[in-house]
């Protein structure tokens, strides 16, 4: 299947990714991966790119789409994708349904997972991270045994910035600026499912997974 997988941060996309792929068999395609790698790997590609991040310009549209399809077009992608990360604009979403028709592809489904603002910020801000181990924990729903510390290396435990609640709501801000003329765009297309992100994780995996099966 080839599908999108849209989302605001913090409605576990991630998470409902990793479940996804393993029970279709196809890859997860992000493009913040694509372009670490590419600039890692020092490919063309990966130079016009680091171009753009190091003068703190956005990657162009046009150049986000070449670097995508080199992704797309390569062999474990023939039997299908799950996009996350792109398209975030409509230029981005009609050049990757060019490509497609070009290729005599199609997208299966847009997979929306979401929820609330007000839950999403309570997800975001009690996050809290182990600045040596990298370990995640919840203020409501996973605390360090001992406030403040690491369970596991006895480190310091820290909100990081962007998990603040004025940075949080910014960055829902941004994601709805950015996502819901490509919601209303797919909407038109017949292609959008969306699903409640608050159900458990294996509820909600399952919940998209019938969809899915059911819209073959």
């Amino acid at each position: 299947m080839r599908l999108i997988l849209l989302g605001p941060p913090g409605a576990g996309k991630g998470t409902q990714a990793a479940n996804l792929i393993d029970s279709l068999n196809i890859p997860h395609i992000s493009t913040g991966d694509i372009f670490r790698a590419n600039i890692k790997n020092e490919t063309e590609l990966g130079k016009e790119v680091k171009s753009y991040l190091n003068e703190g310009k956005l990657v162009p549209d046009e150049l986000t789409t070449r670097v995508v399809w080199d992704r797309l077009d390569q062999e474990d992608c023939k039997c299908g994708f799950l996009l996350d990360g792109f398209p975030r604009t409509i230029p981005q979403a009609e050049a990757l349904k060019a490509g497609l028709i070009e290729r005599g592809l199609e997208l299966d489904k847009v997979v929306n997972i979401d929820v609330d603002t007000d839950i999403l910020v309570k997800r975001l801000a009690g996050r809290r991270v182990c600045k040596s181990c990298g370990a995640t924990y919840h203020v409501a729903g996973n605390p360090p045994k001992v406030d403040g510390k690491c369970d596991s290396c006895d480190s310091e435990v820290i909100q990081r910035d962007d998990d603040k609640e004025e940075t949080v709501l910014n960055r829902i801000k941004v994601y709805e600026n950015q996502t819901q003329p490509l919601i209303n765009y797919y909407t038109k297309e017949g292609l959008i499912l969306t699903f409640d992100g608050t159900k458990p994780i294996d509820e909600l995996s399952q919940e998209i997974l019938d969809a899915l099966n059911e819209s073959k």
